[in-house]
């Protein structure tokens, strides 16, 4: 059963984050009002480049001298929050992942459509080995779209040849721009944080009007998953993405890819960014999250 103060801090959202008819200015507004919360004092965030991609490393007075990395592909349906919004996100990442956050800032869409979100995130990567930084140090994670960006980043770099990191994480990842699946239709519950025109509307920004939004690179649900490293699936019940997970999780067994699919039960869409918000429920969803990149990356 759900904490009260979960149900209390999702009975208090009156007004749904999203609404499908949203402009793309609206929903940008709507979303950066709840992201770009200050980091705390002890926490060090460093801006660099990487593959010529804006990154920033984030990390606490408990993993400034760990030699794991994860890169972060941060959400905000590819269109808002974008680096500097997202730093707290990663801060929060950090301490139960134990590693230095390379968080990437992704150009973001409608100003910047695809290909220019997946090859930011894959650029980010290759610079980041090309430093000298072994991929066995490496995972990479991603929220909401960053999780659909996370794995198509990798499909990428895997057909070119440079090596996986050590693992993939997805916190609700959208690996599907159509949100065909029976939990977006016919959801268990609204959803403040979700729904699965509003998927569409900004994937449809994503990829232009002439878009594929079945293309592979763009809802990875289509892509061959052959050769990822092992991958961990998390989403909340009522998420709607929760089908595509289960449907990624599918294929990548096919293929032989180690997979983990985790279905946290009464959660929604995103919960675990209320870890900043100090609802248990989500603290300990990334405690699990970060146990199994703990026990892929060295």
């Amino acid at each position: 059963m759900a904490s009260r103060e979960y149900e209390a801090l999702v009975a208090a959202m009156t007004r749904p984050l999203v609404a499908p008819g949203d402009p793309v200015e609206v929903a940008r507004e709507k979303l950066e009002a709840v992201h770009g919360h200050p980091v705390a004092d002890g926490t060090r965030v460093a801006w660099t480049e990487y593959g010529g991609v804006r990154c920033a490393w984030v990390d606490t007075p408990e993993t400034r001298d760990s030699e794991r990395v994860l890169v972060l592909c941060h959400g905000g349906a590819f269109i808002a929050a974008g680096g500097d919004g997202y730093l707290f996100y990663a801060e929060m990442l950090a301490r139960p992942f134990g590693a230095r956050v390379l968080l990437v800032d992704y150009r973001l869409a409608p100003e910047h459509r695809f290909p220019a979100a997946l090859e930011d995130c894959a650029g980010a990567y290759r610079g980041l080995l090309a430093q000298g930084v072994r991929p066995e140090h490496v995972g990479i994670v991603g929220d909401s779209c960053g999780g659909g960006l996370a794995v198509a980043a990798l499909l990428r770099v895997r057909d070119e040849g440079v090596p996986q990191p050590a693992a993939v994480v997805s916190l609700g990842g959208w690996f599907d721009l159509e949100a065909r699946g029976d939990s977006a239709r016919a959801p268990l519950a609204p959803d403040p944080f979700a729904h699965a025109d509003f998927v569409c509307a900004r994937g449809r920004d994503y990829v232009g009007d002439g878009g594929d939004l079945r293309d592979p690179r763009v809802s990875p649900i289509h892509a061959d998953l052959t050769g990822l490293p092992p991958l961990f699936l998390q989403v909340g019940q009522i998420d709607l993405t929760r089908d595509d997970a289960l449907a990624m999780a599918r294929h990548a067994g096919r293929v032989g890819v180690e997979v983990r699919l985790e279905i946290v039960p009464e959660m929604i869409h995103g919960f675990q960014g209320l870890a900043s918000a100090g609802i248990a429920e989500a603290a300990a969803a990334l405690g699990r999250a970060g146990a199994f990149f703990r026990a892929k990356v060295v």
